[in-house]
Order: C-alpha cells, then sequence, then structure tokens
C-alpha cells in the first residue's frame, strides 16, 4: 500500500481523478485525503453545469474505487462541493462574481478575521470584494478560504409554505 502523506501519492490520485471526470463529463474540483478519528477519508468533490446529483456521485464512486484501491484509505466518498464552495479557481471566481462572499483570514486585518463583500474578482493580486462603494483587495496569501454566503431566503420560504400546508 502506499503511504498518503507523501504529496506525489495526492497528486498521483488526482490525475486519475481527473481522467475519470473527464470521461464522465464532470469536473474534478478537489481531491483530499482528511485523516479523522474514524479513518482516512479519500474524498472527491465533483460538479456539473447544473450542480451534481447524488447518482452521479455514486456512478462516480463506481468508477473510480478500483483505481484508487491500491492507495491507503479506509473510506472512500464522492461528494458536491455544496452551494458554498469555497472560491479557488477562475472558474469558481466567475461563478461567484456579483454575490456576498465570506473571506476568513490567517491573521486579522485591521482587526479583523472575516471579510465580507460582494465579489467581484480573483487575479493576481487577490481577492477583489466590495464593501458598500468601496473596493478591498485581500492578497491571496492571506486567504485562508472564501466562500460564497449561500442565500438560504428561498429554503425559508418553502419551508413555511410546507408548514402552512400541513397545518390545513
Amino acid at each position: 500500500m502506499v503511504k498518503l502523506y507523501k504529496k506525489s501519492v495526492i497528486t498521483d490520485i488526482e490525475r486519475l481523478a481527473l481522467a475519470q471526470a473527464v470521461d464522465m463529463g464532470y469536473e474534478l474540483v478537489e481531491a483530499v485525503i482528511d485523516k479523522e478519528s474514524a479513518g482516512n477519508y479519500l474524498r472527491f468533490y465533483i460538479d456539473k453545469e447544473g450542480g451534481i446529483s447524488l447518482d452521479d456521485c455514486e456512478k462516480y464512486h463506481v468508477a473510480i474505487q478500483p483505481k484508487v484501491e491500491h492507495f491507503e484509505y479506509d473510506f472512500l466518498e464522492v461528494c458536491s462541493p455544496g452551494v458554498d464552495r469555497p472560491i479557488k479557481t477562475q472558474r469558481d471566481a466567475q461563478k461567484a462574481k456579483g454575490k456576498l462572499v465570506e473571506i476568513k483570514l490567517y491573521k486579522p486585518r485591521n482587526g479583523r478575521k472575516v471579510m465580507n463583500g460582494i465579489f467581484d474578482l480573483l487575479d493576481e493580486q487577490g481577492y477583489h470584494i466590495m464593501q458598500g462603494s468601496q473596493e478591498v483587495v485581500i492578497p491571496s496569501s492571506e486567504v485562508a478560504i472564501a466562500r460564497p454566503v449561500p442565500n438560504l431566503d428561498g429554503l425559508k420560504e418553502a419551508a413555511l409554505e410546507s408548514l402552512e400546508d400541513e397545518s390545513t
């Protein structure tokens, strides 16, 4: 079995995973190895235009499992990156443009470790957000994670309507 802690191992896994994702019409968002109390999790985050379904995750799991079985892990998971998918690539940035984002910093900036604003772009200078009428640029090296803030208003309305339907 191959040890998980080597950087070359995740590179090999990503290469296999990317080829499989492309063959199936998916985007490989990320391949990670997470050590948790229950064991080592090999996780693949996949996406496609219009979103990923549970069936898509299952199909990818069945296809990728034989290709990674010689690597050392305890659990294999295939997941959607979720509505709050981190902004890491230009494709992620394009999807997040104009949306409210939360940016968590490694260390405080002006006394704050979390910044919110309307996302504009990601470039060589870093993450550009609008806070009111002011543009703020946060260098990528300072950003622990940047992600869209999900708009849950529609979900709240649907839940309220469902409760009203049940009571009538």
